[in-house]
């Protein structure tokens, strides 16, 4: 089960405001080479080409499902399929140079070692230049403590044994802090949106197969694949209980970091 573009996009006017809140703290920049990791299906990369219309945009993603749709959106935009710690690691002189603005948004949450991962993509910025990031920071809440509740409670807690360790909990605001600032200027900041979304617990089910569920979607088969949803649907609509309309509040903790080189 590997990263579907079609099941991200069904909540994409909820998915993308993050960016464009993160995008519109940057201070004014020339820029002239941007990139998106983790670009996704391309609703990330859209926004950064709307905020630098004279830049040169590229957009990498892990998922060849991704990449094609974020070609088929903006033909435009030079995407590839690139792990993003390679990315990293690359020289410079050998890649793309130096870039205005890096962003990264909805993506680092899923990579480790940030200890090393974000000084190395500091360095592969423009004097002036720019990295944005955007992480989810929900692992405390209760969708996802029903996905670790879930996957050891049932007959599959084997096969997921090792699902809740795919994405760690985040560092605190101080750590990132003291990581980055003898490196850049940085700003730090948490805001918990409310997604409003119909179709009760169902559409926070839809929602998280998009993204924190694969880990524990992809070991399993078909089968047990159905009766870990059912199962976790179930605990999502005690958890999330609708509205008279049938809408379901979620609340959804965001981290973002700005580092200005």
């Amino acid at each position: 089960m590997s990263w579907s573009a079609k099941q991200y996009v069904v909540f994409e006017v909820e998915r993308t405001r993050p960016v464009r809140d993160l995008l519109a703290a940057l201070p004014p920049i020339d820029a002239r080479s941007v990139i998106d990791l983790g670009c996704g299906p391309g609703n990330s990369t859209e926004m950064l080409a709307a905020c630098y219309p004279e830049a040169q945009v590229a957009g990498i993603d892990s998922s060849a499902d991704m990449i094609a749709a974020a070609r088929g959106r903006l033909p435009q935009v030079r995407f590839a399929v690139q792990d993003l710690l390679a990315w990293a690691d690359a020289d410079p002189a050998e890649d793309s140079g130096a870039f205005d603005v890096i962003l990264a948004n909805a993506v680092l949450q899923w990579v480790p070692d940030h200890a090393a991962l974000l000084p190395k993509l500091v360095a592969r910025l423009a004097p002036n230049g720019a990295l944005a990031v955007q992480m989810p920071d929900n692992l405390g809440e209760p969708a996802h403590e029903l996905m670790r509740e879930v996957a050891v409670g049932g007959p599959w807690a084997a096969k997921l044994a090792a699902s809740s360790a795919a994405r760690p909990p985040l560092a605190g605001a101080a750590w990132y802090y003291e990581l980055l600032r003898p490196l850049c200027r940085v700003d730090l900041w948490r805001t918990t949106y409310y997604h409003f979304l119909s179709g009760g617990a169902q559409a926070v089910v839809e929602w998280f197969k998009g993204s924190g569920l694969r880990p524990f979607l992809e070991p399993l088969s078909g089968a047990e694949r159905s009766a870990f949803l059912e199962r976790y649907t179930a605990a999502i609509a005690r958890a999330y209980p609708p509205a008279e309309d049938g809408s379901v509040l979620l609340p959804f903790p965001r981290m973002f970091l700005t580092a200005i080189r």
